[in-house]
């Protein structure tokens, strides 16, 4: 059983990969033996990234891109396929929540609205299509980074759901064009400790209404979303696509 999880000879894109999920899953994926390329604006972090994929017992090689330019895309799948011959997992998880796209919807800057959908959404989907061509070899896999938010509704972050609810929209639609050549699936994570939500989660108030609405009772660590990224990536999950993985503690059950 344990051989179908083995990623050994794979070669997987992982969007900001500079800390939290993104980090955690690209190091998940190493272990699992994986060749990595972990990418995100900032060169120092991703190559810190890049080094934790090694020492995971991976290949991993930093490259800085921007997810929200067409041209850096395109830059990020021609050195990967460069240096390793072609790409067999893509995992979009860059993401973003601006403060000035947070809080009701009369409030919402319009340009906090457009940033977030740049990134989230069409990011995530410039970097599918980009990579298309690589990954129509009847192995690949494209794992979304999606969210509760992409599945229930979320007060006061407007943009952020639209463009997590779009996504996993985007994972079944290409899911339908690519098969059989490639699976397109989505993982849902529920409230995960980092820094994308340090803030919220200093407030006690807010702490404490997320932990009750949240039936294990306690937040992820970043590391219990490699798990779920491994199984999609893997040929574990070879009959699976166009589906959405809820790894949210239960959030979504009630």
């Amino acid at each position: 059983m344990g051989e179908q999880f083995d990623l050994t000879g794979k070669v997987a894109v992982v969007t900001g990969a500079s800390r939290g999920i993104g980090r955690a899953i690209a190091i998940g994926l190493g272990a699992a033996g994986a060749t990595v390329v972990p990418t995100a604006r900032t060169t120092e972090d991703i190559e810190a990234t890049a080094e934790e994929v090694e020492a995971a017992g991976g290949t991993g090689l930093a490259i800085t891109a921007d997810v929200a330019e067409e041209e850096s895309i395109t830059n990020l799948c021609e050195e990967t396929v460069a240096e390793f011959g072609g790409i067999d997992v893509l995992v979009n998880n860059a993401g973003m929540n601006p403060e000035n796209a947070l809080g009701k919807p009369e409030t919402v800057d319009v340009e906090g609205f457009d940033q977030t959908l740049a990134v989230n959404l069409r990011g995530a989907f410039l970097c599918a299509q980009t990579a298309a061509e690589y990954l129509q070899d009847g192995e690949g896999s494209v794992i979304n980074i999606a969210s509760v938010g992409g599945l229930v509704g979320l007060p006061r972050q407007h943009p952020y759901v639209a463009s997590k609810h779009g996504l996993v929209g985007i994972t079944k639609s290409m899911a339908l064009d690519w098969a059989p050549d490639v699976r397109v699936n989505a993982i849902a994570p529920g409230y995960v400790e980092t820094e994308f939500v340090e803030e919220a989660l200093e407030n006690e108030s807010i702490r404490e209404s997320l932990l009750n609405r949240t039936p294990l009772n306690r937040f992820a660590a970043p590391a219990e979303m490699a798990g779920p990224a491994v199984f999609l990536a893997s040929d574990a999950s070879s009959y699976v696509t166009g589906s959405c993985l809820t790894v949210d503690g239960g959030w979504t059950a009630q």
